[in-house]
């Protein structure tokens, strides 16, 4: 049940959720379309491909996706490695040219005044991607009710409405060097005096809970020491007596490379201990669990001051009852996690902790989507 859980639990959990059941359909329909790339997350949608329509300069990238440069960068080498997209000087080859450039792959070597194309299977991607959210918006209405997506909607959209800077479509990718903080540096947002109805009507469901739960984050690494990824789903669960790592990886929710990744950072930074087979906290780490607790309570708090408690009551009413309805013994958020026949979830080194995300979502699915550079996966896959 997700009743007295942070606020943030609950806005990531519907958002990985809807990550998952988009990125499986995904696979699927662009397998049957021929592939020609490594499949990739709609992150990679929403805060890259997106933009780049019909080409678009290097340097224009970072701020229509309102992005930091340098992961914008390695996101662009990530797309032109897994074949979505060609980057190169105007006027540059045809999608089609199988020449690489000097860094080929990588945010090396890429100048300002490039331009970046889309391949031919980065237009057949684009083309499964743009109508996939409606489509997965409306197997929601069927699975929870219309009445249910409509609330949830409406609840985010009172939040996103008075939210005074410009925040991208989807969590950005996070990274070691700096502890998996948000790294964005949100401009204000203009016009704040059009109507609410005008300032979200172009977003979807993800992009809408996306929004809602960086203003979140924001909020809170403002006053926190960790990143809300590592407090919420690593130190939350660890204790001095020692986690065994194997069951750190299902109790995170997060599989094992987003796992080793925080639990380098957190034992070089002193929050932990990691021994051979085991996890254990630190004082420091007991410290920051601690504060992160406190801190959960008073950024809500703060935020039924600013949005108006009766909205963010709402919002919280909203997404409890999207994820605790249940058919029988199971969640509903389930029927949407199984994997498609020869996806990669399903795969021998995925398969585990996917079996466990559609037996019960409630307790298997993180509790802060973790965005590595490896896709773009919500869990940190």
């Amino acid at each position: 049940m997700s009743a007295g859980l942070p606020l943030s639990t609950l806005l990531s959990r519907a958002l990985v959720a809807f990550t998952i059941e988009f990125d499986n359909e995904f696979e699927h329909r662009f397998a049957q379309a021929g592939g020609g790339a490594r499949v990739a997350s709609l992150v990679m949608w929403s805060n890259f491909m997106r933009f780049v329509g019909d080409g678009i300069t290097v340097g224009e990238l970072p701020t229509v996706a309102g992005l930091p440069r340098a992961r914008m960068l390695s996101t662009l080498g990530g797309m032109e490695r897994w074949r979505y997209v060609v980057v190169g000087p105007e006027p540059a080859g045809t999608p089609q040219s199988d020449a690489k450039r000097d860094g080929w792959g990588s945010a090396r070597g890429l100048r300002s005044d490039w331009v970046v194309r889309l391949t031919p299977a980065g237009r057949n991607a684009q083309e499964i991607w743009q109508p996939l959210f409606d489509e997965i918006e409306r197997r929601w209405e069927e699975r929870f009710g219309a009445e249910t997506i409509a609330e949830l909607g409406g609840s985010l959209e009172s939040i996103v409405a008075r939210l005074d800077v410009r925040l991208p479509e989807y969590l950005p990718i996070v990274g070691s060097s700096d502890g998996m903080a948000h790294g964005l540096a949100p401009l204000e947002r203009r016009g704040a005096t059009v109507a609410a109805s005008d300032k979200v009507s172009r977003l979807d469901l993800s992009a809408l809970l996306s929004q809602v739960l960086l203003a979140y984050t924001i909020d809170f690494e403002g006053e926190s020491e960790l990143s809300l990824p590592l407090s919420a789903n690593f130190v939350r669960v660890l204790d001095e007596r020692g986690v065994p790592i194997r069951e750190l990886l299902l109790v995170a929710g997060v599989p094992k490379e987003a796992t080793s990744m925080a639990l380098t950072f957190l034992a070089k930074t002193g929050y932990v201990i990691v021994e051979v087979k085991q996890v254990r906290l630190t004082p420091k780490g007991r410290a920051a669990q601690e504060s992160s607790r406190r801190l959960y309570h008073e950024v809500e708090n703060r935020w039924e001051v600013r949005f108006g408690s009766d909205d963010v009551r709402r919002l919280r009413a909203s997404l409890q009852l999207l994820l605790d309805q249940r058919d029988g013994e199971h969640s509903r958020l389930s029927r949407g996690l199984k994997p498609p026949a020869g996806g990669w979830r399903g795969s021998k080194r995925y398969i585990e902790h996917t079996e466990a995300v559609i037996t019960d979502p409630s307790v298997a699915l993180p509790h802060y989507p973790m965005v590595l550079h490896r896709g773009g996966w919500p869990d940190g896959s």
